[in-house]
């Protein structure tokens, strides 16, 4: 037997009200697999991480090095803090050999680098980088006594430079320059070379601006700067390039420094001046 309200079989009405609820499932599941509005923002890349771990050379003063207590002080130290603050996150610093600093990255044992680290095309393929913070030239740095002036008296001279720094990309692209050269020595930090230029070890020492100049500022009247540089650069943070969370994260903590003068107080701390990159 067959029952029926107002003229309608009930298996009908059964039929009806599947069709009716699959219609609206499948309009809540289209909505689900919309695009973002152009400026949204996933959930993930919006939360802060709970801890970053830093990879950084413990002997690039003034950007990372250890003072007389063997603590971790500089310019990059305080200006990561500062980010961790704004973040609400934990941060650790790792020392790490900086020659192999992409390994250390790539190999998941620190989160970021941030010590000095030159935005270049190169690194571009295996690292992410935020926006500049700083900007960086390649100098010649040289005893006082020195007969050196220009780069051309570089020729037959031995030069000085970081081992996986960007100061050996610099001399390298001067082409040259780097063949008028005696030897293109590699030292495994910039303090080990500027010490042997001074016993007369080394002609000349090629080096990040902010670190040459801060060495000079404790070693008053031993060395000069030459006019002559090897070019300019920029400094950057540089994560894993999968992180996109993480480089979120930071690049919002800059803005924000940049914004509010906190990043401007560091600067004035280590350099007199505010020398960040707006």
């Amino acid at each position: 037997m067959i029952f029926t309200t107002n003229g309608l079989d009930l298996n009908r009405l059964q039929r009806r009200a599947a069709l009716a609820l699959g219609a609206a499932l499948a309009l809540m599941a289209a909505g689900c697999n919309q695009p973002a509005s152009p400026g949204a923002q996933p959930a993930a890349s919006a939360a802060a991480p709970a801890k970053i771990v830093i990879g950084l050379d413990d002997n690039f003063p003034p950007m990372g090095f250890r003072d007389e207590k063997n603590e971790l002080v500089g310019f990059d130290i305080d200006l990561a803090r500062e980010a961790a603050r704004h973040l609400g996150a934990q941060v650790e610093f790792k020392p790490i050999d900086w020659s192999a600093k992409e390994a250390e990255l790539n190999g998941h044992r620190v989160d970021a680098l941030w010590n000095g680290l030159t935005i270049t095309e190169e690194r571009k393929q295996n690292i992410a980088f935020t926006s500049p913070y700083l900007d960086n030239r390649q100098i010649i740095v040289v005893t006082t006594e020195s007969p050196i002036n220009a780069k051309a008296d570089l020729a037959g001279k031995t030069v000085g430079v970081q081992d996986g720094s960007t100061a050996v990309d610099a001399v390298e692209r001067d082409a040259a320059t780097a063949r008028s050269l005696k030897e293109l020595k590699k030292f495994s930090d910039n303090v080990t070379a500027l010490m042997d230029l001074k016993t007369g070890r080394l002609d000349a020492v090629v080096v990040d601006e902010v670190v040459g100049r801060y060495y000079l500022t404790k070693k008053p009247g031993e060395y000069r700067v030459l006019d002559d540089n090897f070019g300019t650069e920029e400094y950057g943070v540089g994560v894993r390039k999968d992180d996109a969370a993480l480089l979120a994260s930071l690049q919002g903590a800059l803005d924000k420094m940049k914004q509010d003068g906190s990043a401007a107080a560091v600067s004035n701390k280590w350099f007199g001046k505010d020398i960040i990159v707006k």
